[in-house]
């Protein structure tokens, strides 16, 4: 392995590590405040993570709060966990034979990790909009939602990748026979 190859994978997985903690940082600090605005202090809604308020919401209704504040850390927990598989493949990848089965299942499940990202985060715009419809403000949530559409493009292609090391896989044991 080149030298400069070994770098740059070392590089990436230290990158992923930083965002892997700052998100999980970030999903922590709003689970935390979002208990305590549920349990002892309501005004907490007003500044739940980051200036989110969600206040507006938490007086229309407490139950469309927990549920639309559980899809926010869902997302939040799940971006996390796409970042820890991407640690993963970066930890089990070999270059000098990269077609492992390991490898190609932690492909796989970036896929559908980023599919179902993708799939609730356009759930809860659609959800975020009815409810703008009853009549409650949001604040921008682009940093919090952001699009669903990304995502699901993100998947579609990491699946054509997992495709590609499902046949590389192929190749390098036939060639492995075949020596």
């Amino acid at each position: 392995m080149k030298p400069k190859t070994k770098w740059m994978l070392g590089a990436m997985k230290f990158i992923a590590w930083i965002i892997f903690i700052g998100i999980c940082i970030k999903t922590g600090a709003m689970m935390f405040s979002f208990f305590i605005s549920l349990a002892k202090n309501p005004e907490a809604t007003k500044n739940l993570y980051e200036r989110l308020d969600l206040s507006d919401l938490y007086q229309y209704s407490t139950g469309q709060y927990v549920v639309f504040v559980s899809i926010i850390i869902i997302l939040s927990a799940s971006k996390a966990h796409l970042f820890y598989l991407l640690i993963q493949i970066f930890s089990k990848i070999n270059i000098i034979h990269p077609f492992s089965k390991t490898v190609s299942s932690l492909i796989s499940t970036i896929g559908y990790v980023a599919l179902g990202i993708g799939v609730v985060t356009v759930l809860a715009n659609t959800y975020r909009e009815w409810l703008s419809k009853q009549g409650v403000s949001f604040p921008d949530l682009q940093a919090y939602l952001g699009g669903g559409a990304e995502f699901l493009l993100l998947g579609g292609i990491i699946f054509m990748i997992a495709e590609v090391f499902k046949r590389g896989i192929e190749i390098q044991t036939e060639n492995e026979l075949t020596v």
